[in-house]
């Protein structure tokens, strides 16, 4: 940084973030692990180009911003996107901690879009959100928002597509848990009625799963509990399984779990 100090971190950092993902790297020439840190970032960056910039603060120099921006030990690293510090660490990480950790917090280039497919998915609109969601795993197949979220739109359009999706979010630890609850509901709607067993329970247990089709939650949470109540272990737990993976699917905090946790819990 060569001119004024306000104007360019205002201009290289707070503005471009708007653009584009800034890494700032907080340091000092006395600092130790700052000059192990600095090679790291500067290689990452240089393959990394056109997905995030790096920008280097000297904190000797330029105290004022690192007091700004809390900096009390370093080196310090802080990503800035659309002018705000989304995540952060201290000390001097190797280089495969510190990819996994821009793997993590770098957000996708096409973020935009699949915030705008959740505006979709909110309104009601699930072709127009498929749509978006299918171009960004066109151009970055590997995006794990766009899959989880195709995965929640397919399961009730073509839980089959649904399906396919689980193999890749089920590799994400943060995302193991959607993918057994997709992989959970997906089954039931695909379930061939000729595979389970003849049994009383059958007929409630398959109208249960056509209420959880019909995406009728409350009806299908009454119907797998009423056949909970009378055999657990029917179709290999299935009753249990297909409650918890709905509560899963709607959030502990859906009007619908909290109305049927309690008569589940009471089931067994």
């Amino acid at each position: 940084m060569n001119e004024s100090l306000t104007l360019d971190f205002q201009r290289h950092v707070i503005e471009r973030s708007h653009v584009i993902p800034v890494l700032v790297d907080f340091w000092a020439e006395w600092c130790s692990p700052c000059r192990m840190l600095a090679p790291v970032l500067e290689k990452l960056a240089g393959m990394n180009e056109g997905r995030w910039e790096l920008v280097k603060v000297n904190t000797e120099e330029h105290a004022d911003i690192a007091g700004q921006y809390g900096v009390k030990s370093i080196p310090n690293v802080k990503l800035f996107v659309n002018g705000e510090v989304r995540e952060e660490f201290s000390g001097a990480l190797p280089e495969y901690l510190l990819t996994e950790w821009l793997k993590k917090n770098i957000p996708s280039p096409y973020e935009k879009e699949i915030v705008s497919a959740g505006i979709f998915m909110n309104r009601g609109e699930p072709s127009k959100a498929i749509t978006l969601l299918e171009g960004v795993l066109r151009k970055e197949p590997g995006n794990m928002n766009a899959a989880s979220l195709l995965a929640r739109l397919e399961l009730f359009i073509n839980p089959q597509e649904a399906l396919r999706f689980c193999g890749m979010l089920e590799n994400e630890p943060s995302l193991a848990e959607l993918a057994g609850t997709i992989a959970t509901l997906g089954r039931l709607m695909t379930i061939d009625p000729r595979s389970l067993q003849e049994d009383p329970m059958k007929e409630g247990y398959l109208r249960a799963i056509g209420m959880l089709k019909r995406q009728d939650f409350d009806g299908a949470l009454e119907g797998f509990i009423g056949v909970l109540r009378e055999k657990r272990h029917y179709d290999d737990d299935g009753p249990r399984k297909a409650c918890i993976a709905i509560f899963r699917f709607l959030g502990e905090d859906h009007e619908i779990t909290m109305k049927h946790r309690r008569s589940f819990d009471r089931a067994f």
